[in-house]
């Protein structure tokens, strides 16, 4: 919601673009609306733009769909990760972001007006990037979609709303729970979509639901979300104050602000505040969304910050509460054809920064293995398995979201009575005993890892000597500083062999091979910060995937090995 008299899209900082629908001007423009598509994406968000980037940079086309006429309102989601940055980097628009963005390391809680915790995320001169970033969903949105807008393979469409979905052959409704092979269509799903101009169809081999909490696509398969609802709820503010101090998370238990509520304050660009404050118990929603009520409460929290003047501008503000909802599947169709990514299959809560940068990484997973399939480089056996990994990997990662920012919803916002108390018996005890103020640890998004996926070998298969350090199969490659260069950056856009100092024996990977997943590979040196960190020795070897996770790891490499692990995983 905006102040009164302001519109919806009415900023103070922000000049929002409008967009218009597709041009139907001519037959032939009318016409191309309908040609089949490789891929479509239903959501133009930051996570339905990244899928669609992720997909062009491997050569792959597709639609972009939104039934907006610009970008999302208001902040919404503002803390960028690390590997979120790592994710822009390899689309290569990690820059405005780098240019814009308010970097952060720490952050400081507050009980009943007193410091009972300073946390502090890994850093160092090894990491390219700061743990993370704050910046308004606008700017995320808009430097995104100038990577898309200069993207030949991405045919994006605005103020085209999705409608339904459908078997390609004519008339057949869906019907997500029809197991009759015979019925199967593999050759895609029909939209019916809506611009200003009418409804058409799109035909389409693969479809992706980015559409968000509210899915239409989701809606249309019938499917449902499954999972925890909280009953804390957050108004979300938005001002705009000139004071600049340094860029942190601030969270106020108990504060003279909100009595028996907790408050959260994020610094962003252009002198905008983001705060969260919890609504009480009986405390009624549609009183607390009333501009003046909204104002009071503002000032209130400004003024327990340590802000001293008035002059701060009130931008924009919602209401949200914290779920753990999730699909039991992340993939659908009666041939597999339609993939759920970001809200559409999850929806998390704020709490520990995870639901912008966990939605980011399913778009960057499926994207490249979409990818690889489409491509036409891989058997139809190996297509499924490819595909059939998305579901257990991300949803891995979405369950694991779920334990960490449960504890942490669970503190920030207790369900009961009793859990009342016994959170607010162990901010006491921080009052006197630091060790006790790690209760109110936010608990930090990082990636998953995918150490059960089909695309881990773990280690034990094939090794001659096992290691005795480093990451293990499964994690996110760690980033290390080179002489000239980042770790990360070295690696291509598919499979990556980093291999530490020379092999015991040459290297001679089939063409064939190479071909199909772009494998490069990459030599260190064995006496080195990154062998030190990899735990590596003279031969040692990394396999790592597109989205920089271990697929493996060998002691002493040989090209067996290599050949080993495609013909486990593949064939």
């Amino acid at each position: 919601m905006r102040p009164h008299g302001r519109t919806e899209l009415d900023s103070l900082y922000f000049s929002y673009p409008h967009f218009d629908a597709p041009c139907r001007a001519t037959a032939q423009a009318q016409a191309r609306l309908s040609d089949p598509a490789s891929v479509t994406i239903v959501g133009a968000g930051p996570v339905g733009m990244v899928a669609a980037l992720t997909l062009a940079q491997r050569g792959v086309s597709c639609v972009l769909i939104d039934n907006k006429s610009s970008f999302n309102d208001g902040s919404r989601a503002i803390c960028v990760s690390r590997s979120s940055m790592h994710i822009f980097k390899s689309l290569g628009v990690v820059q405005p972001f780098l240019d814009k963005a308010l970097p952060w390391v720490s952050g400081r809680s507050f009980f009943r007006g007193h410091e009972i915790l300073e946390f502090f995320m890994p850093d160092s001169p090894h990491y390219q990037y700061r743990p993370m970033y704050n910046l308004q969903q606008q700017y995320i949105e808009a430097y995104l979609y100038q990577a898309v807008v200069a993207q030949p393979l991405i045919d994006m469409r605005w103020q085209t709303a999705f409608v339904d979905v459908r078997d390609k052959r004519e008339n057949e409704s869906y019907n997500d729970n029809d197991n009759d092979s015979d019925s199967v269509n593999h050759h895609g799903v029909t939209l019916t979509v809506q611009d200003p101009h009418g409804r058409y169809e799109l035909r389409t081999q693969y479809l992706i639901a980015a559409d968000g909490a509210r899915s239409g696509v989701r809606g249309a398969m019938g499917l449902r979300l499954a999972g925890n609802n909280f009953e804390g709820r957050y108004v979300i503010a938005d001002i705009r104050m000139p004071w600049s101090r340094k860029t942190e998370r601030l969270a106020l238990f108990d504060p003279d602000c909100r009595r028996g509520g907790t408050v959260l304050v994020h610094q962003q660009p252009d002198h905008v505040w983001r705060i969260d404050y919890q609504l009480r118990a009986g405390e009624s929603e549609a009183d607390a969304m009333q501009e003046a009520n909204i104002r009071a409460s503002v000032a209130a929290v400004v003024k327990e910050i340590g802000y001293a003047g008035d002059d701060w501008e009130l931008e924009w503000w919602s209401v949200y509460s914290a779920n753990t909802l999730a699909l039991e599947n992340y993939r659908h169709g009666k041939a597999g054809q339609v993939f759920f990514i970001g809200d559409s299959a999850h929806i998390v809560p704020i709490f520990g920064v995870r639901g912008l940068n966990n939605g980011l990484a399913d778009a960057h997973n499926l994207g490249w293995k979409l990818a690889q399939v489409l491509n036409g480089n891989l058997p139809k056996t190996a297509q499924e398995r490819l595909l059939n990994t998305y579901t257990p990997e991300r949803r891995g990662a979405t369950l694991d979201v779920f334990a960490n920012a449960s504890k942490s919803a669970s503190f920030m916002t207790p369900q009961t009575r009793g859990w009342t108390l016994l959170r607010d018996a162990a901010l006491s005890l921080a009052l006197s005993q630091p060790f006790a103020g790690q209760f109110a640890n936010p608990r930090q998004m990082t990636p998953y890892r995918y150490a059960d996926s089909d695309l881990t070998q773990a280690d034990g298969a094939g090794l001659d000597a096992s290691f005795s350090g480093g990451p293990t199969p499964g994690e996110a490659a760690p980033d290390a500083r080179l002489e000239s260069s980042f770790l990360l950056d070295r690696l291509g856009q598919g499979f990556t062999l980093l291999v530490f100092g020379a092999p015991s024996t040459a290297l001679a990977l089939p063409d064939s091979l190479q071909t199909a997943f772009q494998i490069r590979i990459v030599h260190l040196p064995a006496v080195s910060a990154a062998a030190t960190l990899y735990a590596a020795t003279a031969g040692s070897a990394y396999f790592i995937r597109p989205d920089w996770h271990i697929a493996a790891r060998w002691k002493s490499v040989c090209t067996n090995d290599v050949e080993s692990y495609f013909h486990t995983v593949f064939v």
